[in-house]
């Protein structure tokens, strides 16, 4: 957990991205959607809970409140990370709406239902819900970022990136820090392909 950031927006491996974002109808302010949030983590007994946007931190460590999470910005995802009751890693992630407001709100909605299923004794269906939230480890190699076998060819090794270029880069919504990723992992692959 300690490699997740609050800011910048960590976006989880494996998620996909909204190609369009809407507006939504959540009359709730950015506080009290991250306190709802906050609340029904811990009702699930969730451990080392990080909210993570592109909404800057105050020197607390906290998400500015107001503009920043109200108003439309170019990535308004939010990621949520914590440890479940059994340590088990998980994540939400949302960037179907406009705001990190409504992202927030969403997320916390997704929270409280997936409590009301547990509360109605259905509890294994509880799980296999969960098991889509289990978070990826992060990949350590470069075949492992490109999703590629080890000592695939150079032309496989650039397809792979190219791919993943269209979604990652930071102009079609990707986030940088994820783009730096592949992109060091193609160079690494690129020096050691036949």
């Amino acid at each position: 957990m300690n490699s997740i950031q609050a800011f910048p927006l960590a976006w989880p491996d494996g998620w996909p991205r909204a190609k369009h974002r809407k507006v939504s109808s959540y009359k709730i302010s950015t506080d009290a959607a991250l306190n709802d949030l906050v609340r029904e983590l811990q009702l699930t007994r969730a451990r080392g809970v990080v909210v993570s946007s592109n909404v800057p931190l105050r020197r607390d460590g906290t998400m500015y409140r107001g503009d920043h999470s109200e108003q439309a910005m170019p990535d308004p995802g939010v990621a949520v990370y914590w440890d479940d009751r059994d340590g088990k890693p998980r994540v939400i992630a949302c960037d179907s709406w406009r705001t990190v407001r409504e992202n927030v709100r969403a997320i916390g909605l997704t929270i409280e239902a997936l409590r009301q299923i547990e509360r109605t004794g259905a509890s294994h269906l509880l799980e296999r819900a969960y098991q889509g939230f289990a978070r990826l480890p992060e990949a350590t190699d470069c075949w492992l970022t490109l999703g590629i076998p080890k000592g695939s060819s150079r032309e496989v090794v650039s397809a792979a990136f190219r791919e993943l270029s269209r979604t990652l880069h930071p102009d079609r919504g990707g986030h940088p820090q994820r783009y730096a990723q592949i992109t060091q992992a193609y160079h690494e692959a690129i020096g050691a392909s036949p």
